[in-house]
């Protein structure tokens, strides 16, 4: 498989180094735990201009998953979904709102997420996006919906089949 993926955490209080990334550690562990290449972490203040060119970067470096961690909430520094926005083909709303669900039965605060889920399309290259909360559990929640889903998504993308029990290259 080898597929490339990117997390790209949007915080100023992570650039600034006021504390530890810890939602976009938990997204790269379990991003390598299913088999994913990971390109380096990043991490940038919550800059709308910055935040949508490291996804553009990312998906013209050949990433196949990019998950940004932060700036989903409704605070006035909350721009990451603002970024995700305008660079879809397409969303993918049942993702979205199945993260939303999963973390609403632990907190009330998880309804407040605006993050999207989508697909990128840039000259051909092919890249699912997720815009995952800022917090370790929020970013856990996401990996358990998203873990079942990614190689087959991204298979999805290039053209596979729709059945989850056939191999890509059945006919």
């Amino acid at each position: 498989m080898g597929y490339l993926a990117t997390v790209i955490t949007c915080s100023d209080r992570a650039t600034a180094d006021i504390y530890e990334d810890r939602s976009g550690a938990v997204l790269r562990a379990g991003l390598r735990a299913l088999g994913f290449t990971m390109t380096p972490p990043v991490i940038l203040p919550d800059e709308q201009d910055q935040i949508g060119a490291a996804i553009l970067a990312a998906a013209e470096g050949g990433s196949r998953v990019i998950l940004t961690t932060g700036g989903t909430g409704v605070g006035p520094r909350d721009v990451t979904v603002e970024a995700t926005r305008p660079l879809l083909a397409y969303e993918i709303p049942g993702i979205a709102e199945a993260v939303r669900a999963k973390g609403s039965a632990k907190t009330p605060l998880a309804a407040l997420s605006r993050g999207l889920a989508g697909v990128i399309d840039r000259d051909g290259r092919r890249a699912f996006i997720f815009n995952a909360p800022g917090s370790r559990g929020g970013a856990r929640d996401a990996l358990d919906l998203l873990s079942p889903l990614l190689i087959h998504l991204v298979e999805q993308l290039d053209g596979a089949d729709h059945d989850l029990n056939r191999p890509a290259s059945a006919t």
